[in-house]
């Protein structure tokens, strides 16, 4: 029972793999990633808000212009009387008392345009370049984040190189361990081997069977990663066109650069509360707005046989207004003051992750150089080992440790690789301007 069940696992896993391939470049997935990831969208949308602030404040220099049409009737004394002056239709009997207390039902229809154009609000032209510089900022992080998923989706498409190099090898094992294991059992009817040695080269066969479907759920699931990083809801298998192997040259520059996207980002961010703390010390200037109005009057609808305009300027300063003015002041200046420490802090930390970086891609490089190296010496190890097997002069647990290691030894060159090429790309993503 257990065996049928074993082999209906087997089955499943195969059928599972078996599913539809889409082969793809790693070009191809970053260009994916760059046009279709929803993270880049969402930050996109971050630099419309901004942007759209940024434009608002614009009311600062942009007169606001607004028109209405109003009618009334009414018999209030003040109202009536009033409107016949608009009309201009006033007449010496209007001026009865006896009229201008109890007058008669009067009608005023009056079209108002409007203009307010503001001259001197020096808070507010400080409140429009901390708009801008928060524009600005939020494009820099729209950058920065573009080149974050081009790193993420290249380390994607990495790791499903890698995914796909530890299938071949362990097929590769599995059928080194299957071809020791009828030599094996034949060697144990010819009466060479004993029980135990069959035994132990079939429980290589089911480990190398066991890691070799983990490898292919390992392919499953850096696939469906790579398909949320291009935004592909179909999650098909994906196939990589490229080979895994040492990329490019390694990159020579060590020093933080302050042109980085996401340095930047935080300056603006930093420009942005500078602003807005002039802002609101400027806000304890008088204002400057000029205001005009042109008024048509009739009794009767769409008609204007009156018309007048009313031109001035206001002249406002807010002398006191109790604390809050002076909070805001002093809570603007903290914010700025905590943005310029935030932003030190930032490009600290920045040059002790390119550090650390710079130390991984090092000790990568190394251990390339290592595994390579032990790659050789292990595949020339089973090499002989499997011609002593064959002529019966090698014990099977020594053929088993050399297969073993082997197979050991090939995923762990490629893994050294996978950590290389990542290393790399790492340090140029942190050195990019």
């Amino acid at each position: 029972m257990k065996k049928t069940y074993l082999i209906f696992l087997l089955l499943l896993g195969n059928i599972a793999f078996a599913q539809e391939v889409t082969w793809i470049s790693q070009e191809e997935a970053i260009t994916k990633a760059l046009e279709n990831n929803n993270n880049i969208k969402i930050i996109a949308e971050q630099v419309n808000e901004s942007k759209a602030d940024y434009q608002q404040s614009s009311v600062i220099f942009i007169p606001n212009i607004s028109a209405s049409y109003t009618g009334i009737t009414t018999t209030n004394p003040l109202m009536a009387f009033g409107s016949k002056l608009n009309q201009e239709i006033v007449s010496q009997s209007d001026f009865n008392p006896q009229l201008l207390n109890d007058p008669s039902r009067t009608t005023n229809f009056a079209t108002k345009i409007e203009i307010q154009q503001p001259l001197i609000n020096i808070d507010g032209f400080y409140k429009r370049k901390a708009a801008k510089a928060k524009f600005q900022a939020t494009e820099m992080q729209y950058e920065r984040t573009k080149e974050y998923i081009a790193l993420e989706t290249k380390k994607a498409y990495m790791q499903l190189q890698l995914a796909y190099k530890m299938v071949t090898v362990l097929e590769k094992a599995k059928e080194a361990a299957s071809a020791n294991l009828k030599l094996a059992e034949n060697s144990f009817k010819q009466g060479y081997l004993q029980k135990a040695d069959v035994l132990a080269v079939k429980v290589r066969v089911t480990e190398v069977e066991n890691q070799l479907q983990l490898a292919k759920s390992n392919i499953h699931n850096a696939s469906n990663y790579l398909s949320v990083l291009v935004n592909d809801t179909s999650f098909s298998i994906l196939q990589p066109s490229d080979s895994l192997l040492v990329e490019g040259i390694r990159p020579t520059a060590t020093k933080l650069s302050n042109d980085r996207a996401d340095i930047k980002a935080m300056e603006y961010a930093s420009m942005a509360y500078e602003k807005m703390y002039k802002a609101e010390k400027m806000n304890f200037l008088p204002r400057l707005n000029a205001f005009g109005s042109y008024e048509l009057y009739d009794n009767e609808i769409f008609q204007a046989d009156a018309s007048g305009y009313l031109v001035g300027a206001n002249l406002s300063w807010n002398i006191l207004e109790g604390a809050q003015r002076f909070a805001k002041s002093k809570k603007s200046k903290a914010s700025f003051e905590k943005s310029k420490v935030e932003l030190d802090q930032y490009k600290m930390e920045s040059q002790m992750a390119l550090n650390q970086a710079e130390r991984m891609l090092q000790d990568a490089e190394n251990s390339l150089q290592l595994s390579k190296l032990a790659l050789e010496q292990s595949e020339e190890s089973l090499r002989i080992r499997s011609n002593r097997f064959k002529e019966g002069l090698e014990k099977t647990r020594d053929l088993l440790m050399a297969e073993t290691q082997y197979a050991q030894k090939q995923l762990e060159y490629y893994q050294t690789i996978f950590q290389y090429n990542y290393a790399k790309a790492y340090v140029t993503f942190l050195t990019q301007e």
